[in-house]
């Protein structure tokens, strides 16, 4: 796997990195928080999978994290640090970490908790293939499929109904759309989203789909079978 190690203790950090070197792993290291979210953020890494220290300076780990998600990077996240009250796990895991691992640690139990999350990781990559109701979508090849009939999308009508697919019957608002498919340094107007979503719309007309996006009034948008 591609790693990326964020820790700022030198010895604990060379000591997991050459662990997970031994192990066949890629490993990339930021020891300061700064630089540690300008890798976290570049989605060009490739990176399968993030150790992250809570205590970075410059830049907390649990700052990075957060950025992460709102950024739609979802690769693995374990969280290593000397908080260990139980107020300080629920914010890291709420905060979007995966797991929560307490200083100081055993490096076989970092090593199964990595073999763990890989292993759910692999579980959740079906997800690039989508299906509701009569639609089919194929998310690396920016297709969506139904009846016999198939268009391709472009990026962000990919991304928008990669969102509306993933948790169908629920609700997003605009605002959530926007951090999840512009990010949350974009200057998109919320009219925008709503050409999106007519676009999106037409393409359902196109494949003769059963499936709505719903404006749900003063809340936001939801995909719904109309058959049901």
């Amino acid at each position: 796997m591609k790693i990326l190690l964020l820790e700022d203790d030198l010895d604990l950090c060379r000591s997991i990195q050459n662990f997970l070197i031994k192990n066949g792993d890629t490993v990339d290291v930021c020891n300061d928080g700064e630089t540690a979210m300008l890798y976290a953020l570049n989605t060009d890494c490739g990176y399968e999978l993030a150790i992250v220290d809570r205590m970075l300076p410059v830049i907390d780990g649990l700052t990075i994290i957060k950025t992460m998600r709102r950024k739609g990077i979802q690769i693995p996240v374990i969280i290593i640090t000397g908080m260990s009250a139980i107020d300080d796990r629920i914010d890291g895991l709420d905060g979007g970490a995966d797991d929560y691992l307490v200083k100081p640690f055993h490096i076989r139990e970092l090593m199964a908790r990595i073999r763990a999350l890989t292993r759910r990781s692999k579980d959740t990559q079906n997800l690039k293939f989508l299906s509701y109701a009569d639609l089919q979508f194929d998310r690396d090849n920016r297709r969506l499929l139904c009846n016999g009939y198939e268009l391709d999308l472009s990026a962000k009508e990919t991304d928008l109904m990669y969102t509306l697919m993933k948790q169908p019957d629920t609700t997003f608002s605009r605002e959530q759309l926007i951090l999840t498919v512009w990010g949350i340094d974009s200057d998109i107007a919320p009219g925008n989203v709503d050409n999106y979503i007519s676009f999106l719309r037409k393409r359902l007309k196109e494949l003769k789909s059963c499936c709505v996006i719903k404006t749900i009034y003063g809340t936001g948008y939801r995909l719904e079978n109309g058959d049901a």
